[in-house]
């Protein structure tokens, strides 16, 4: 316990930490914003639903609770790692901005429609409602953000196997419940690794210091 003060004493206390960490947070608060206006977009241009040769011969489940507190959970979970790891609070909060902005530019392309048979999403989640919409389908979120944690956390092992197992996990979830296109979901593992590149690239500096 006195180590965990200690570090965050450390960090918090650098000039430059706290600069890239309030930057962080405010490329955060600008991928939520075109996230939204995004999936609005892409919600309203919806045309027509596509076959698919998983979907077609998979039944449907009711995944409705695992694709929304499942995942809050997850993402409960990298806030506990983050609090045990400060160091790395910079950089991950900026890769996870530049995952969500990218994406934004994704969904806004091609506007398919969701797979006529589909797991039932409350319309009155607030998730659902702020985070998620209907047609922003390419590519998988749930199965790219565990997948871009277990990239920046590779050294820890304990980290990089759950994250890696949450990843198939949430992808196997979002094919069960029909919720996502198989495209959008195997495309997702190799966005996402070129999004964590980048990250890596972009903001280099944090990148190294969270290895530290």
């Amino acid at each position: 316990m006195e180590k965990f003060f200690a570090d965050h004493k450390i960090v918090w206390r650098s000039k430059d930490f706290l600069s890239s960490a309030l930057l962080g947070v405010g490329l955060l608060l600008a991928s939520f914003v075109a996230n939204y206006y995004a999936g609005v977009y892409a919600d309203s241009s919806q045309s027509n639903a596509v076959g698919d040769l998983l979907l077609d011969h998979l039944p449907v489940y009711n995944v409705e609770a695992i694709f929304f507190e499942g995942f809050f959970v997850l993402l409960i979970l990298v806030i506990l790692i983050l609090a045990y790891r400060p160091k790395a609070i910079p950089f991950t909060i900026k890769s996870v901005a530049l995952f969500i902005l990218i994406r934004s530019v994704f969904i806004t392309l091609t506007h398919l429609k969701i797979f006529p048979q589909h797991a039932f999403l409350d319309p009155n989640d607030t998730f659902q409602n702020v985070f998620t919409f209907g047609g922003d389908l390419f590519f998988s979120a749930h199965t790219g953000l565990p997948f871009l944690f277990a990239l920046i956390f590779w050294k820890d092992r304990r980290a990089r196997f759950f994250f890696l197992v949450a990843s198939a996990f949430f992808a196997a979830i979002v094919l069960l419940g029909h919720l996502h296109y198989s495209i959008d979901v195997f495309a997702a593992f190799f966005i996402t690794y070129s999004i964590y590149r980048m990250a890596g690239f972009f903001f280099g500096k944090d990148c190294k210091y969270s290895q530290l």
